[in-house]
């Protein structure tokens, strides 16, 4: 199963979102290609009602503890409740571009 997928199915199993997209951005960083090291996942979910932002990202971290144990880098997560993605006009913001390692453009 690849990385994505893994990553989905936890998700999915464990918060039950209304939107879950997964972005694969390692082409973005200086990786391997086929790395799957670099992902932005926008979760919206009622389980993050109550819930302040830094909750929310301890408790994705937690759930893919073990992707982070084998190789996942990093995330830039969007875990919002159904009414914040709804004000937000179901927009997410783009990743900026990646600052460190040895990919030069």
């Amino acid at each position: 199963m690849s990385r994505k997928a893994s990553i989905e199915r936890l998700l999915r199993d464990n918060l039950t979102p209304l939107h879950l997209e997964l972005v694969d951005e390692s082409h973005m960083h200086s990786v391997p290609p086929g790395a799957e090291s670099h992902f932005k996942v926008t979760v919206i979910s009622d389980h993050f009602l109550g819930t302040s932002l830094l909750a929310r990202h301890r408790r994705v971290n937690a759930l893919l503890r073990g992707e982070f144990d084998t190789g996942l880098h990093a995330l830039a997560l969007h875990a919002w409740t159904p009414a914040e993605w709804f004000e937000r006009g179901g927009h997410v913001p783009d990743s900026p571009p990646c600052l460190g390692g040895s990919k030069t453009h």
